[in-house]
């Protein structure tokens, strides 16, 4: 059987194809969708477009995020895995001699087991990303640990709390998301199995879905619709990745049971009613949408997929790529202006869009997708982890005059957490793509490809986005044709130039387009770009004077001050990062601007000797602006009133 390299790393296997035919009428949303005339897809997986290369073909090297890769690997390693196992095994009535930890994973909280699956997630992630063995066997230890739960709990069922949740979740009464935590757990699992190689692993989440099999088959297809309405995360997503593990068909129809016709249906229509709907738990059901396209080929999935990739990136993100506003969207398509707080912008649901996007990369290689990627990556992922100590943000607050709390050690663990480690053990995620033809190199990051199967190595040398060069080194082992396409980014405006080592190479294309250098490469061949970063601005859709100002893909802040910032943010029963009225009422409002001209540089300037910080000039009250990735413990304004 052809190796399976899990949600992150897909292939697409000739055995699959032979799993998916016979399902396709029963997997079908409704007997009256239309045959496929076109011939397209009928019975077996789609065909990528672009793979992404796995993790471990990709090294971080010095660098922002290599910086930020260690950082995320201390802050793992100084959990106590003892305590994060504290309630499997009180749960499964073994013996836990670990002190119980608190926030969203303490005893008495529903949510409790949803951290510990991310954090298997995260050592597969880690291990793969960097080689590490001590993440490694830290990862094989709570598998191992777990392994043991779920057999004094008879061997299928693995949580860290009791079946009696389910029984509560059947019966409609209150419960918070058992199922959410449960396709947590699942996922920490398989991506053990698919990143790490471990056997027991892939046993163990069999066992979960049998549970999960045999919960569903107790209850009517009326009955489970109703039981969707309460979160579930990824559930559909990760039964057909084990789908594709396993070619048992059960687990196929399982993830069909978790398919959401309810939040597919409009989207399936090109129909925008995501007003008043939770982000975080509506996007692991589109990825699960788009892995059931993959697996089976049926393009009504795809279409969802799509359709809702573009409604939210298009009329519904902020400046940062970053979306929803206290986890929800609150207002109609492309009415953001009225919809900015202190609990903007969630970081699991940049986490979890830019899990999507990788996905439309691979279908379609479109630049537009990776401009998308980059801008969210720098904007809504590298702002949320603490450079001191490792800890993570929920909220990136988007309003003016508030500053990102983080999590206070041993005292958060809530989702946002659980993503956190996840995004930080991957941060080479989705750098390069492959087809038959070559690579496609997406983000700007200092690191290592090591492409096998062809006897290739690429190093990517940049100082981005301090710099605007970069510099990609070929190494292979005999002369070797392939095309090198590096993403030209929507920014790019003022038409950067190419060399082909140190001789001048063709002009760049236009704006989000590739630059494609086809030929025969040999040992030591540079090929070099040069793209300039300029000041723009990102209006509001629905309040064109209402802006940011970004330079590149980064969005620059009003750096307000220190007054009354504190780390940790007040305690909370669950830890949730939340300002408090007093707070909310004395924060301070955005400055506003008057602008000479259209040109952002005619009243912003670079601070000499200080890159990526500007000033602005001639205002009322001149501010100095910084990215948003690097501002820490301080107060900040994102949007500001331009006239």
């Amino acid at each position: 059987m052809p190796k399976y390299l899990g949600r992150r790393d897909f292939i697409v296997s000739a055995a699959l194809i032979g799993a998916a035919a016979p399902l396709l009428s029963r997997l079908r949303a409704s007997p009256s969708e239309p045959p496929y005339a076109d011939g397209r897809f009928v019975g077996m997986p789609f065909a990528p477009a672009a793979l992404p290369f796995a993790l471990s073909q990709v090294r971080l090297r010095a660098g922002i995020q290599h910086t930020a890769l260690m950082k995320n690997r201390a802050f793992m390693m100084d959990m106590d895995p003892d305590r994060l196992l504290h309630t499997f095994r009180i749960n499964a009535g073994l013996v836990s001699k670990a002190k119980p930890i608190g926030g969203w994973e303490a005893p008495e909280n529903e949510l409790r087991g949803h951290f510990t699956g991310h954090y298997l997630s995260a050592c597969a992630l880690m291990a793969a990303a960097t080689g590490d063995p001590q993440v490694k066997a830290r990862g094989a230890y709570m598998i191992a640990e777990l392994a043991k739960c779920q057999q004094a709990l008879g061997g299928e069922y693995l949580s860290a709390f009791p079946t009696e949740f389910f029984d509560r979740l059947r019966a409609g009464r209150n419960v918070w998301a058992p199922w959410y935590t449960y396709h947590k757990i699942m996922a920490g699992l398989l991506d053990s199995h698919a990143m790490s190689g471990n056997v027991q692993a892939l046993g163990m989440v069999k066992g979960m879905a049998a549970y999960a099999k045999r919960w569903s088959d107790s209850l009517s297809s009326e009955q489970m619709a109703k039981t969707l309405d309460r979160e579930f995360g990824g559930m559909n997503e990760v039964l057909y990745d084990l789908w594709a593990v396993t070619h048992d068909d059960s687990h196929a129809v399982l993830a069909h049971r978790f398919d959401h016709e309810k939040v597919f249906a409009p989207l399936a229509d090109h129909r925008d009613e995501l007003k008043g709907v939770h982000g975080n738990t509506t996007i692991p059901k589109i990825i699960g949408a788009a892995r059931r396209y993959e697996l089976t080929g049926e393009p009504r999935y795809r279409d969802v997929a799509e359709f809702f990739w573009d409604d939210v990136t298009g009329r519904r993100c902020y400046a940062t790529g970053g979306t929803t506003n206290d986890e929800s969207w609150n207002t109609p398509p492309a009415m953001l202006s009225k919809d900015l707080g202190s609990l903007t912008q969630e970081s699991c649901v940049s986490y979890n869009m830019l899990r999507l996007t990788r996905h439309l990369i691979s279908w379609h290689p479109d630049a537009a997708y990776g401009d998308y990627y980059e801008r969210t990556y720098f904007n809504g992922i590298l702002p949320t982890q603490h450079p001191a100590d490792g800890e993570k943000a929920y909220y990136t607050p988007l309003a003016a005059g508030f500053w990102k709390m983080f999590g206070a050690k041993d005292e958060a663990f809530w989702c946002c957490h659980g993503t956190g480690v996840e995004s930080f053990s991957k941060l080479a995620d989705s750098v390069y793509f492959r087809d038959d033809a070559g690579i496609f190199v997406s983000l700007f990051v200092p690191s290592e490809l090591t492409w096998a199967e062809k006897g290739v190595r690429i190093i990517q040398d940049t100082a981005f986005p301090s710099g605007d060069r970069v510099t990609l080194t070929v190494h292979c082992d005999t002369p070797t044709q392939f095309a090198l396409r590096i993403r030209v980014p929507y920014w790019a405006t003022q038409r950067g130039e190419a060399t082909l080592n140190k001789r001048p190479a063709p002009p760049l294309p236009a704006p989000s387009n590739w630059y494609v250098m086809d030929r025969m490469w040999t040992t030591g061949d540079t090929l070099e770009l040069t793209l300039p970063m300029s000041l723009h601005a990102h209006p509001m859709p629905d309040d064109p004077q209402l802006q940011a100002v970004m330079f590149g893909p980064l969005v620059l802040v009003a750096k307000l001050g220190t007054d009354g910032v504190h780390r940790d943010g007040p305690t909370k029963p669950r830890m949730v990062p939340e300002f408090s009225k007093t707070e909310i009422a004395s924060a301070p409002p955005a400055p506003s601007f008057v602008a000479r001209s259209s040109e952002l540089s005619s009243w912003i300037t670079p601070v000499p000797g200080r890159p990526l910080e500007f000033r602005t000039v001639g205002q009322a009250t001149d501010v100095t602006l910084v990215p948003l990735h690097t501002l820490f413990d301080e107060r900040y304004a994102v949007y500001f009133r331009i006239t």
